[in-house]
């Protein structure tokens, strides 16, 4: 078989050091004076040496390790499936069993740190002989994997069933007893580098940890002090049902489905497929009258209102109203100085102190006494975000007090009313009545006029001079 340790995936350099602990306790299980007591077994009518029973394999964990019952039956298992023991009546069932069941130890050449990865040529091989051995009788995720291995390496498939035919050869002149524990090595092995569907691959989950019910009776007062403080916390969580989570979802959709170009298109037109660029016009930053469709979208969200330069500046003019224009004014510097140049940070940072924070200021803004700590102790060392916490705290002041006011306003209903509406566009049912858009033409390709040479130059029946 190939060997050699090459990683797969990162998961072999992640499992030696399990695997490297399992196999230490493997070799103490085997010591000839203080391991676990193997015996010659008969089995139906052959006599298998060297094994071992589960009650045998327990009481010796036990002993060794001082661990509950529990504990040794966990880690029994784990070798179990992990290929280092496996069960000579029924080898397909990688289980302890806390009883007679037979067991033996598997030969240092197929454990898992020894032959990592499991190369398919050996796999063929082995479902070759299997296939061979039992006339074509498979499992049948083996014969899948028999069909898969068989067109994948079919070049090769020739060498596949030489070796599978050689090896039942050599084992015709083996005893029967050795030619069952071999049987059981190379099955356990495949076993567990190919497991079958839905069982878990333990080599990439890695060992499972057990339940360890004996050390939670051994914890004291502090542990279930912090269990009853976790599930107070647990109980305190706020919990939304997935029935107000839907509700909001569709609520969502319905408030942004007519704002969506995708979902209900552009209007008038999309200038992305037609000549007609007034989506664009009617939407850029500087258009005076805004339309209907961009008025409402300043009422989803108080970000959707600053991040609008026209919104902004209607919502400027209610402010001014309220007396409170200095809230946004000192917003929009903190902006500029967030996403302005390095070199003019300190002057900035100044002149908004001067403006806006400054005891006396003209344009004083109402900040709490905490937030204007940290702030004074971040302007002995400006830099572009030394006021965000300012910054943030007159955003949620305009947010839970101004915008909603805004958007009560006769001023905002105003707007809304005197809103441009756009005309629908109209839908055609049935898509084969689309007429195709025309694209108008590419200036890099002149009309034929406006090239200097006649029309029927182009390679007319009669404009050439007979000459291809």
């Amino acid at each position: 078989m190939a060997s050699g340790l090459a990683p797969l995936g990162g998961r072999p350099r992640a499992q030696m050091p399990h695997l490297s602990k399992m196999e230490r306790v493997v070799m103490s299980m085997q010591d000839p004076d203080q391991g676990v007591k193997m015996r010659s077994q008969r089995l139906l009518f052959t006599v298998i040496p060297h094994a071992v029973t589960g009650n045998d394999i327990v009481e010796w964990l036990i002993q060794k390790y001082c661990i509950s019952e529990e504990e040794a039956l966990h880690l029994g298992v784990l070798l179990v499936q992990h290929g280092y023991l496996y069960p000579l009546r029924d080898p397909r069932s990688l289980a302890l069993q806390l009883d007679e069941t037979l067991y033996r130890f598997q030969t240092p050449y197929f454990w898992t740190s020894t032959l990592w990865p499991a190369a398919e040529l050996d796999y063929a091989i082995y479902l070759a002989k299997k296939n061979i051995r039992k006339q074509g009788v498979l499992v049948d995720h083996e014969k899948e994997h028999y069909d898969q291995l068989h067109r994948k390496i079919n070049h090769t498939w020739d060498l596949v069933v030489m070796q599978a035919r050689e090896q039942l050869r050599a084992a015709k002149q083996r005893r029967k007893g050795d030619r069952l524990v071999i049987e059981c090595q190379e099955q356990t092995y495949w076993l567990v580098n190919r497991p079958p569907p839905g069982v878990p691959s333990v080599l990439e989950q890695g060992p499972e940890r057990g339940s360890c019910i004996a050390r939670l009776q051994q914890t004291g007062a502090d542990f279930y002090k912090r269990e009853i403080e976790c599930c107070r916390k647990a109980l305190g969580r706020i919990r939304v049902k997935s029935s107000v989570c839907l509700e909001v979802y569709l609520k969502f959709s319905n408030q942004h489905g007519p704002h969506d170009p995708i979902m209900s298109g552009c209007l008038p037109s999309n200038p992305w497929i037609t000549d007609d660029d007034t989506y664009w016009a009617m939407n850029a930053p500087s258009f005076a009258a805004p339309t209907k469709l961009r008025v409402e979208r300043w009422g989803f969200s108080f970000r959707e209102l600053l991040e609008d330069p026209v919104g902004r500046a209607h919502f400027m003019d209610f402010l001014r109203k309220e007396f409170s224009a200095e809230n946004l004014s000192f917003w929009e510097a903190c902006e500029e100085l967030r996403h302005g140049g390095q070199a003019q940070v300190p002057a900035l940072v100044d002149s908004v102190y001067q403006q806006f924070l400054a005891p006396g200021a003209a344009r004083w803004v109402n900040i709490d006494s905490r937030t204007m700590e940290r702030t004074l102790e971040g302007l002995c060392q400006p830099h572009r975000y030394v006021l965000d916490d300012a910054q943030l705290h007159i955003y949620m002041l305009m947010k839970k007090d101004s915008y909603p006011r805004f958007l009560r306003s006769d001023m905002y209903k105003a707007l809304l009313a005197e809103a441009m509406t756009l005309p629908e566009t109209k839908r055609r049912v049935f898509p084969f009545m689309w007429k195709p858009r025309h694209s108008s033409l590419s200036p890099a390709l002149l009309p034929a006029s406006a090239s200097g040479e006649p029309a029927a130059a182009a390679g007319g029946p009669g404009g050439g001079d007979g000459e291809a």
